[in-house]
């Protein structure tokens, strides 16, 4: 069983970006399979309750009022329209339901109105994840006191990098909202976009910062950069399908335990890198055709895939089983006719 750390130096890291890229996937597949059920993936659902009209500048996003093609700004949903989307997620084998808004700072008044979509989600038996930015320690208290789950805030990149992307907040109020939230007995979802113009030191230090917290996130999305027309990183170049790769083993490599999900820029995917990202430890993935305001891969095409890497969904291996035998009649038939022989 892999030791859990919480002091990786920066010189560690970067030797295991230099190993061979086999070297470092079977490492990390040994990890993965020491510490989580073999060929298991968790699928969770993502909506934007509150798109557009966020004053941050993140030169990644198109929901910032900074982008040469804003989106429109819209009104926080109503608890009937989530609780509609959340029944589809639901029954199409989301185990966890995660909800974002364009704001750079919830207001408390935006927080009550959050508190009960957690309700509604709960009340499909689901587990609950939101993002609405940065929060108080007030705020994160009472969020808790809800009985939500997970909250989301990525660190996005390096402390070194992090002015190149975003200036409208710093790396610090990053971290006292991951702060605040594990301390109100909430669980850390917190990861990383690859592909802002940053190194692989970049890279390496931000897996050091999520790892050397001290304690986990219990999960950590890599999402490749979704290049959103209008946005100021939308030219930036397209990040090594091996690199990205590489950085998956190394997330399971430091913190072996936690749920590595792959996130916005799987649509640009071949089913082949996502296999290998699979095989280096990625155990979780985002459901549904759209994340936010960015396109995702189909959950038609989802359940093929897992059903030819021979995975299953989490919390949801008979209906899977049942949608593969749909998707494929003869599978069933060809049971049927392998019963009869043994019978006989």
């Amino acid at each position: 069983m892999s030791k859990i750390r919480n002091n990786w130096k920066l010189e560690e890291v970067l030797q295991l970006f230099e190993k061979p890229f086999n070297e470092i996937l079977s490492q990390a597949h040994d990890i993965h399979i020491d510490n989580h059920k073999k060929d298991m993936v968790q699928v969770c659902t993502l909506l934007s309750v509150k798109t557009g009209g966020c004053p941050e500048d993140c030169g990644y996003c198109s929901q910032s009022i900074h982008s040469d093609e804003p989106i429109e700004a819209t009104p926080l949903m109503s608890l009937e329209e989530v609780r509609e989307k959340a029944t589809v997620a639901r029954d199409q084998g989301s185990t966890r339901f995660c909800m974002g808004a364009a704001w750079r700072r919830p207001s408390n008044k935006n927080i009550d109105r959050v508190i009960k979509m957690i309700d509604v989600v709960h009340e499909l038996g689901m587990e609950s994840c939101v993002t609405l930015g940065m929060l108080s320690e007030d705020q994160a208290i009472r969020l808790s006191k809800s009985g939500l789950n997970y909250y989301n805030h990525n660190l996005d990149t390096s402390r070194e990098h992090y002015s190149k992307v975003i200036s409208t907040r710093n790396y610090q109020d990053r971290l006292n909202t991951l702060k605040y939230v594990r301390e109100s007995g909430i669980k850390v979802c917190s990861g990383g976009i690859l592909g802002l113009g940053e190194s692989r030191e970049d890279r390496a230090k931000l897996l050091i910062e999520l790892a050397n917290l001290e304690q986990h996130p219990e999960s950590v999305p890599i999402n490749m950069l979704v290049h959103m027309e209008g946005t100021r990183l939308y030219k930036n170049e397209k990040v090594d399908e091996l690199e990205f790769v590489r950085t998956i083993a190394i997330s399971r490599i430091l913190m072996p335990k936690t749920y590595v999900r792959l996130s916005a820029g799987r649509e640009s995917m071949a089913d082949s890198m996502q296999a290998l990202c699979f095989y280096a430890g990625a155990n979780s993935v985002f459901y549904g055709e759209e994340l936010l305001t960015a396109p995702n891969v189909t959950v038609e095409k989802d359940r093929e895939l897992f059903y030819k890497l021979g995975m299953r969904i989490e919390g949801d291996e008979d209906q899977i089983e049942e949608i593969n035998k749909r998707k494929n009649p003869d599978i069933e038939k060809k049971q049927n006719i392998y019963n009869l022989k043994l019978i006989n």
